[in-house]
């Protein structure tokens, strides 16, 4: 087998794009879409129809000006995703505004109106992920969210506390992410250079599973934000890896043989569950420089993301 067929047979392989054609080809169990994949997929041809029926949802609404731009991308996001779940077996990732990262309200609102999106074109919740950032006011919208029968995926994780507080929270999934760290590192280090073993992200989110996994939580640890092969082979065995079509090709275009890392019953070295109010969760993630840092790039990059979408689709409207 190539190493993505032996990846697959450790772990569940989610596909990281909104190409309908390239989870065609790598026959993925689930896919995820953020603010970032959208506007990629916004300048695909084969999305141009898709495009317009979303402005055309939207201003059929009461709504108009600024709301009416975000409903325009709700509805094509909710397209997109609805395209993938006819091809995946499994769950689409759909993801909340940014811009209410930090509103604990406006997040739920949101993720209830995507459900309804979903809804009406045949798919129900369970065949749904709602992401969104993991801030505390995240984290407290998904532990509401779970309470009503809708799962999340907390995004935009970088740190143990974020990961503790999700695992507390009860939420269906994270992501925890992998390059963005190393990028972090790098960037405050240049000189320096990590083997796959050693890589900053591959370790953190090797703690966050054997922490999860030796305190039995439910919560799936989906490894995210590869930057290249081997970060994703040394995190073989992880519940979930959510993957872009660059290096799905390349593992599965490798005939090496990938050896399994992570396993249940591996030891986190934490005796007891990290249990943390609001203000021990905000002390340490203001302690976490590299957590907090990357967390607020990658929140108003999906900003801008959203921002450029929106002015797409304003000068596309009639």
């Amino acid at each position: 087998m190539n190493k993505l067929d032996q990846l697959k047979s450790m772990t569940n392989v989610v596909a990281d794009t909104g190409d309908i054609e390239a989870i065609r080809q790598y026959q993925p169990m689930d896919a995820t879409t953020n603010p970032s994949l959208l506007l990629k997929a916004a300048a695909m041809p084969q999305y141009a129809g898709l495009l317009k029926e979303s402005i055309a949802a939207a201003q059929l609404t009461k709504h108009s000006g600024a709301e009416q731009l975000s409903l325009c991308v709700d509805h094509f996001g909710v397209g997109i995703g609805a395209e993938v779940l006819n091809i995946v077996p499994g769950r689409i990732s759909t993801e909340v505004d940014a811009r209410y990262s930090f509103d604990t309200d406006a997040t739920l609102a949101k993720a209830r109106h995507l459900i309804e999106l979903y809804d009406a074109k045949g798919f129900g919740p369970e065949r749904v992920l709602i992401k969104m950032a993991s801030t505390w006011e995240g984290i407290k919208a998904a532990t509401a969210l779970e309470k009503e029968g809708i799962n999340c995926n907390l995004t935009l994780l970088f740190g143990f506390s974020q990961a503790a507080a999700c695992a507390d929270a009860g939420v269906f999934l994270i992501s925890p992410f992998v390059g963005r760290i190393l990028d972090w590192y790098k960037a405050n280090d240049p000189s320096k250079e990590y083997a796959p073993h050693e890589d900053p992200g591959v370790l953190s989110v090797g703690h966050i599973y054997r922490y999860y996994k030796q305190h039995q939580y439910d919560t799936v640890v989906m490894g995210a934000s590869f930057r290249n092969t081997g970060e994703i082979e040394q995190l073989a065995g992880c519940d979930r890896l959510t993957i872009s079509p660059g290096l799905l090709e390349q593992l599965a275009n490798d005939q090496g043989t990938i050896e399994r890392k992570l396993a249940p019953g591996q030891d986190s070295g934490l005796s007891e569950r990290v249990q943390e109010s609001e203000a021990q969760f905000r002390l340490a993630m203001n302690e976490d420089a590299m957590s907090t840092e990357k967390l607020s790039e990658g929140i108003r990059n999906f900003i801008k993301d959203q921002r450029t979408l929106e002015t797409q689709f304003a000068a596309l409207a009639p």
